[in-house]
């Protein structure tokens, strides 16, 4: 068995114990499942919808209340799903993590660089301005019947000054369960987007979703709206408000970018690069990403040149589990790691660890809103402990700023609490945001 099938095998091996874990952990707390609450294109297997389906209409119980299994698993699974539903545009690197098929990235690449690519027979696809960052993504498609890998590792090897990788796909990390039936009655006692501006990079937002009535909403990504759970939850955290549910930041002014437009190959690091090139055109000074993945040199640059602008980036440092791997963009130097904790303070067991944690906050024994019926919903996950921090953030960041930007994490830090080096880092902060699902019922 050669190396990479040595991987791919312990990788199943891993999903399979992870599963097993959930099922334990769902047995525990009255058979509850979680439905999916993912990006769009990242449809679960069967296996997976079997474990976490669960019908709209159910109320939980106080016994259900209590807590959200451990999500750890939950991920890898989604990823081998995705990876056999779209084989068509999708394949796996060399670690097993999925991209965009036959497609390699390039940042800013020279006039010698393009001229290397052509000699060994990659194509032009596609070309993307960063204008907000003045530079450029050039998406190369690898001939038919070559493999990615090889021909990256050719081009690399022509032009090692260049910056080239796989089209890497990220997704989000957390879950969700049905919450008690809960009003949506939206206040009209405040002027839309009076305060800061916040950005968003995810799925997409029900913009039409009672929580949203009032706020004030720029997206960007696709040509028609498509409202996602992971989205949608993520966005009500930082700028929702109803009778029955309060966001962070209500009055910031939301800049939404979705990076998956309900495509399979979506959330792309390609797509990535773009979302955050509009957020510095348009001067937003902090910016969450509930997504997670794994390293990849455009991805790195583009977040490095945000930092290097004055920009917050707020990241989930993702559910894999306190031994795995660090995951990104919560990993790139200057990110602002977030993780997650539950109604007592306790970090959370699949949490990731690491010197990339900078901050925690609430991401269980909480409600967010949702698409559809019912329209709110039990969440967990670093996916959702990340917004809470990043709207925290956004009123002292109005703008990009690099002086601002330490200020702003100062002001943060000194307001936490219990922080725990790899753990909670500066500590844990917005407890006071949490909407405990025992008091909906």
């Amino acid at each position: 068995m050669n190396l990479f099938s040595t991987f791919r095998a312990l990788r199943r091996q891993r999903t399979v114990l992870a599963l097993t874990l959930i099922l334990c952990t769902a047995s525990a707390h009255a058979q509850l499942r979680l439905p999916p609450i993912g990006g769009p294109g990242l449809p679960l297997g069967q296996l997976g919808n079997d474990l976490l389906r669960e019908p709209a209409t159910r109320l939980l119980s106080a016994r259900d209340l209590r807590d959200l299994p451990d999500v750890r698993g939950v991920r890898l699974d989604r990823l081998n799903a995705l990876l056999t539903r779209h084989r068509d545009v999708l394949e796996a690197d060399p670690r097993g993590d999925p991209a965009v098929r036959r497609e390699i990235v390039a940042w800013s690449p020279s006039p010698a660089g393009l001229a290397a690519a052509a000699a060994i027979g990659l194509t032009i696809v596609r070309e993307r301005r960063l204008d907000g960052l003045d530079e450029t993504v050039v998406v190369l498609q690898v001939p038919s019947g070559t493999a990615t890998a090889e021909m990256l590792a050719l081009l690399r090897g022509r032009d090692p000054a260049g910056s080239y990788d796989f089209n890497h796909v990220y997704m989000g990390s957390g879950a969700a369960a049905p919450a008690p039936a809960l009003a949506a009655e939206a206040t009209a006692a405040r002027a839309a987007g009076t305060g800061p501006r916040v950005g968003l990079v995810d799925s997409g937002v029900d913009a039409r979703h009672e929580v949203f009535r009032n706020a004030s909403i720029a997206q960007w990504g696709c040509e028609q709206p498509h409202p996602d759970q992971h989205g949608t939850a993520v966005a009500a955290l930082m700028v929702g408000r109803s009778d029955n549910f309060q966001g962070v930041a209500p009055s910031a002014r939301l800049y939404a970018a979705d990076i998956y437009c309900d495509n399979g190959a979506g959330g792309s690091a390609e797509r990535i690069a773009g979302a955050l090139a509009w957020m510095a055109r348009e001067q937003v000074g902090v910016v969450n990403l509930s997504i997670v993945g794994p390293p990849n040199q455009t991805l790195e640059r583009v977040v490095g040149a945000m930092v290097k602008r004055g920009h917050l980036l707020v990241a989930a440092v993702g559910n894999d589990g306190p031994a795995a791997l660090a995951l990104y963009p919560a990993s790139y130097p200057g990110v602002v790691g977030v993780s997650a904790v539950d109604r007592r303070g306790r970090v959370l067991p699949e949490a990731g660890r690491g010197p990339q944690v900078m901050f925690a906050a609430p991401g269980n024994n909480m409600v967010s809103a949702a698409p559809g019926e019912p329209p709110f919903r039990q969440v967990r996950g670093t996916s959702f402990a990340a917004p809470i921090v990043a709207a925290l953030l956004a009123s002292a960041l109005p703008q990009p700023d690099q002086a601002g930007a330490a200020r702003a994490l100062a002001t943060l830090a000194a307001t936490a609490r219990d922080g725990a080096s790899g753990e909670t880092g500066k500590g844990v902060v917005g407890q006071a945001f949490r909407i405990d699902p025992q008091r909906l019922k």
